[in-house]
């Protein structure tokens, strides 16, 4: 687990604000789902053979001995929270949103840490493909706005209870004949869920799974047509993806639809997905609800602003800076300037300050650091003459105006 210091915590920040703009115009709505919940919610929910239930999640024992477990991920804590209140009964599907930490108890990947943070979508009670490729879409749409440019999406179709059995008799067949180059993390999934094997990482199992047979060539008829669907969605909006027969996602879960997106550079490759997702059409029953079509998908903040930082994207840089920088010298400028700091608020202009130091030149200094294009000074004989000195940073002109005008003539320079 990490602190968050104050320099990334403005990667966050910025992050956050670009999602929350994009979802508003899609009419997602926040939910916050408490951090810890009963422990059988994720056994049922995520799933029992999971490497989240089975290795991952932190569990305690309460004094009065219940089990109650870190959330690990979103989405089964969000449908317990739609059934428990009645959210069902309401206009559907509901779209919500969630952001804050989940905790999985593991050898951290890259990027990744054992409290680490997500900012989550979900749309419950609509089963139409068009709806799994918004999804995707939105999550395409947050990272080209935080300036990723080569990103591609790998989505594939696991099926659903009609035909994934088949298919799972069709994958045991064949790693039948391979166990003895699998690893022992495999041979037990060919007991468990033995789609799994197509998601591990060993080279070894690897080389076997490009040889597997694959589900997109026994998806029952609705799960064929809903497949298609999404792809021709998908094609219409112009969206860079590629089939991976072979992508399955680690929660029971999903049903039809998966998908994952990452950056396609060498860096993006390492670190892994940065968004993954999927259909989940029979978790809602499984809760304890009626049938209900549901889809979402959750994208990683830390490896976010890891790949970021990878590009050499300085914090300044990403988040902007301020354009002023308000410099003063004495007492009676430093009052002055408390109030002429709550007049740039009023107007929404960010303005940099530095008020508890006396140096000039180490304000200047800080000035320089923060990239202001103007900076404003205050000294006495300013203070008591109500006026004030407009420095252009980039050029080194100075101009004195009257300290009660400051502001409307920074709103025009600003604007220009």
């Amino acid at each position: 687990m990490h602190d968050i210091l104050p320099e990334d915590q403005r990667y966050f920040q910025k992050i956050y604000n670009v999602c929350e703009t994009l979802i508003n115009f899609y009419g997602f709505k926040r939910i916050d789902t408490p951090i810890l919940e009963d422990a059988a919610l994720y056994e049922k929910g995520t799933g029992l053979t999971t490497d989240i239930v089975q290795k991952q999640m932190f569990t305690l024992r309460t004094r009065g001995g219940d089990y109650l477990t870190l959330r690990p991920e979103f989405t089964p804590a969000i449908i317990r929270a739609y059934l428990e209140h009645g959210m069902q009964a309401l206009p559907q599907p509901m779209k919500l949103y969630s952001t804050g930490p989940v905790f999985r108890y593991e050898h951290p990947q890259v990027g990744r840490y054992r409290q680490f943070h997500q900012f989550n979508l979900e749309v419950i009670g609509d089963g139409d493909p068009v709806i799994d490729a918004q999804i995707i879409q939105i999550f395409y749409n947050i990272l080209t706005e935080l300036k990723f440019k080569k990103l591609i999406i790998e989505v594939n179709s696991i099926g659903d209870s009609q035909c994934r059995p088949y298919y799972k008799k069709l994958l045991v067949n064949y790693f039948r004949s391979k166990d003895s180059a699998l690893c022992a993390d495999c041979r037990r999934r060919m007991k468990e869920n033995p789609l799994r094997a197509l998601d591990c990482k060993e080279e070894k199992c690897q080389r076997e799974v490009r040889q597997a047979p694959q589900i997109i060539d026994h998806l029952c008829e609705e799960c064929h047509r809903h497949f298609k669907g999404v792809l021709e969605f998908l094609d219409e909006i112009e969206l860079p993806y590629r089939l991976n027969p072979y992508l399955v996602r680690g929660l029971d879960y999903y049903t039809k639809t998966v998908f994952e997106i990452f950056e396609d550079t060498e860096e993006g490759r390492k670190m892994g997905s940065l968004v993954a997702g999927g259909r989940y059409d029979a978790l809602v029953k499984l809760i304890g609800g009626e049938d209900t079509k549901a889809v979402g998908g959750a994208m990683g903040i830390e490896r976010v602003i890891a790949l970021i930082k990878d590009k050499g994207v300085s914090v300044q840089k990403f988040i902007g800076h301020p354009p002023i920088f308000l410099a003063q010298l004495g007492n009676i400028a430093k009052r002055k300037s408390l109030k002429l700091l709550e007049d740039f608020r009023g107007v929404k202009i960010q303005t940099a300050e530095s008020l508890g130091r006396d140096s000039l030149k180490a304000q200047l200094n800080m000035a320089d650091k923060l990239g202001v294009k103007y900076t404003l000074l205050l000294g006495q004989k300013e203070a008591l003459e109500g006026t004030i000195i407009i420095r252009n940073m980039e050029t080194g002109q100075q101009e004195t105006v009257k300290l009660e005008k400051v502001v409307r003539e920074m709103q025009k320079r600003i604007k220009k």
